[in-house]
């Protein structure tokens, strides 16, 4: 009976603490003057729901228009027990992303190589480890080196029209979310690795299993960035191992076997995989010889590690982003025939103007193709969200408020690309919106689907190369039509952290 008495009083003990502490987080912002919102859930702060009930999108709309309403430029709100701040006006966004990224250079995200190999990317680096690996990366996205990886595109792309039109004639109605996925992973298993993925063909594909796995927001994953995120502010060594053992070990084992079969055969490709070993062996590109030779000693090369982690993210960031803005783009095009029958004209008419050949100029110098990813991409931001951290402690420009050390900011992309008085009729899909002349009138930094400043997503290009080779092949030999199954307005999938629909994008195709 003593025993029973001495549990039942340590865990109300320990559940009075937990609910006193819950209770000072929840009046973090209050206690500090700082502006905020009402409304907060034991336990979930002010993002009840997210990640399991509700994609974060929506619960950052919510937050971000609630502070818009108080005539708000920016607010603290709690995801979970976790303080954070929300930025609302343009010109406080370009000052946080442009002017003083001197401070807000890290994005506050978990990052620890030695631990997690596979978070040592340039997405996550920090500081200048981040800085240093930028420098080496940046040449490997050049125009140039994307033309060079034109022609691998191009053949991959031929296979997605053959996928299409060899299984129109069996049902004229394909789910174009999957097809999609499988055309993005072959793509980027042949930049990246040299691999022929043939996922077209075998949709049981391992690359597509892992890559489909790294995109699911387990609850057990979020516990273990809060409990790193809580932990380092008390011990700076704190660290806890985020990425999935199956992920690491696929990967891992993939980059290792690719780079030692690549090295043993002097093997050379155009494709980012190709770009990598040059750095990790000489620290830097072929090209760049003539800027002197490299200092023996000098450590500028990458680890085995290093390299996988960046042939990880380039996966990761080249799969998912762009099949989804394709898909994303086929369903809005399906369901306003009169654009997409534009387009295709647009489309056929530089093709015809460059003799019939699809190049990478005139893949890329589409006028109307532009506007139509542009508003795809402004309807459906791959990240919903972009963070960063300042590195000590910042008192917001016109001010006496204090963005603390390390805290994380975030840019509400998602909910600036659907506010109203940037965007009229934010849910209408409408090309016109990226004439020059219309765009020239938003204020800056309220378009912003790869991010901004120096840290803007250093694989735009490819990503945009890719999904326009894909529609372009495409448009050029289908016409798209809604279906019974097609939903009159798309839903994402709470437990993805990027923007993905909740069900499949069924689509009539005929062939042209």
């Amino acid at each position: 009976m003593e025993l029973l008495t001495v549990i039942l009083s340590l865990l109300v003990v320990i559940a009075t603490g937990l609910y006193l502490f819950a209770r000072y987080r929840y009046n973090y912002w209050t206690n500090r003057g700082f502006p905020t919102v009402p409304n907060q859930k034991l336990l979930f702060g002010h993002v009840k729901g997210i990640n399991t009930e509700r994609h974060a999108s929506y619960v950052t709309t919510e937050i971000y228009r609630e502070l818009q309403q108080r005539g708000e430029a920016f607010g603290g709100f709690n995801v979970f027990i976790l303080p954070a701040v929300m930025l609302v006006d343009p010109e406080l966004i370009k000052t946080i992303l442009v002017k003083d990224f001197n401070i807000f250079h890290d994005r506050g995200m978990f990052s620890d190589p030695e631990v997690d190999p596979l978070s040592g990317t340039l997405f996550a680096l920090q500081g200048k480890a981040w800085k240093m690996l930028r420098q080496k990366l940046t040449p490997t996205f050049t125009s140039g080196k994307m033309k060079q990886m034109f022609g691998t595109i191009l053949e991959v792309a031929e296979r997605l029209g053959q996928y299409v039109s060899d299984h129109t004639h069996q049902d004229k109605q394909l789910e174009m979310k999957d097809v999609l996925a499988r055309y993005t992973t072959d793509v980027i298993g042949t930049c990246a690795f040299g691999i022929e993925c043939n996922t077209l063909k075998n949709p049981d594909s391992e690359f597509l299993k892992y890559g489909n796995k790294v995109f699911e927001q387990k609850v057990s994953t979020m516990i273990k960035i809060i409990l790193v995120m809580l932990g380092r502010k008390l011990f700076s060594t704190f660290t806890l191992k985020i990425i999935d053992a199956e992920v690491e070990s696929f990967f891992m084992k993939l980059v290792r076997e690719t780079v030692e079969y690549r090295e043993a055969n002097n093997v050379k490709r155009n494709d980012f995989m190709n770009l990598l070993l040059q750095i990790k062996n000489t620290g830097r590109l072929a090209e760049a010889e003539e800027d002197g030779p490299v200092e023996k000693g000098r450590e500028v090369g990458m680890t085995m590690n290093e390299l996988a982690a960046q042939v990880f993210i380039f996966f990761l960031a080249g799969f998912e982003t762009s099949s989804t803005t394709m898909n994303f783009c086929l369903y809005e095009l399906a369901k306003n025939q009169e654009l997409q029958e534009r387009l295709r004209q647009e489309i056929n008419k530089a093709v015809e103007e460059n003799g019939g050949e699809v190049t990478y100029d005139v893949v890329m110098g589409i006028d109307y193709l532009n506007r139509v990813v542009d508003e795809t991409l402004r309807k459906y931001p791959p990240l919903e969200t972009i963070t960063r951290a300042p590195e000590h402690d910042y008192t917001i420009p016109g001010t006496q408020h204090v963005i603390p050390k390390g805290m994380m900011v975030q840019v509400p992309i998602y909910a600036l690309h659907h506010d109203p008085q940037y965007y009229p009729e934010p849910e209408r899909f409408d090309p016109e919106r990226f004439r020059p002349e219309v765009a020239n009138e938003r204020p800056p930094y309220v378009y912003m689907p790869f991010g901004e400043g120096p840290r803007i997503c250093i694989g735009l290009r490819f990503g945009m190369m890719q999904t326009k080779v894909g529609l372009i092949t495409l448009l050029r030999q289908f016409r798209f039509s809604p279906t019974d199954r097609t939903p009159d307005r798309i839903r994402f999938m709470p437990n993805v952290f990027v923007l993905s629909p909740d069900s499949g994008n069924y689509l009539q195709v005929e062939k042209l």
